[in-house]
């Protein structure tokens, strides 16, 4: 017959050794779960210079900081760029009954690091939009979507790891 402190070492190796074993299982599902991400694929369009309207969205959310943070580093550029050209839609979707809940612009807090004063557009109109002064999830493993408040337009982000 085991001794008592024989039995609560024999109780306590046994239930480390269960914590341990569902610990490992538990991570080895997770690496299963994870799919590689796909390497980024730009298209040819990102090679072309900024436009005007890409140049005066860049300086409006940078400000002085411009050249610093984004003109003299090619890469950043070159995924600003694709961001702006390819991976951001504005779409409108009038009927309800095709509309997903999404969270509102209104609920995106501004990107104003660089530029403190840096406001909101009182209307949202597309043409005009600078989706730089919003901190998006734009560099996501998905797609996301968020609602222009009080009307039928929808912002959708596109993975950067998808093929354009």
């Amino acid at each position: 017959m085991m001794n008592f402190p024989m039995k609560k070492t024999i109780t306590l190796f046994a239930m480390l050794f269960c914590v341990t074993t569902v610990t490992i299982l538990a991570q080895n599902q997770q690496i299963q779960n994870k799919t590689p991400l796909k390497r980024v694929s730009y298209s040819s369009n990102v090679d072309a210079p900024l436009s005007a309207k890409e140049q005066m969205q860049l300086e409006e959310v940078y400000g002085d900081k411009l050249n610093e943070y984004v003109l003299s580093k090619p890469q950043r550029l070159k995924d600003i760029k694709h961001l702006l050209r390819n991976r951001i839609e504005y779409k409108r979707i009038p009927n309800p009954h095709d509309q997903k809940p999404c969270p509102l612009l209104s609920e995106i807090p501004l990107f104003n690091n660089y530029v403190p004063d840096l406001k909101r557009d009182p209307v949202f109109n597309p043409q005009t939009f600078n989706p730089l002064k919003y901190q998006f999830n734009f560099y996501a493993r998905g797609t996301y979507m968020y609602r222009v408040d009080n009307t039928d337009y929808f912002i959708i982000i596109k993975s950067q790891h998808q093929n354009f």
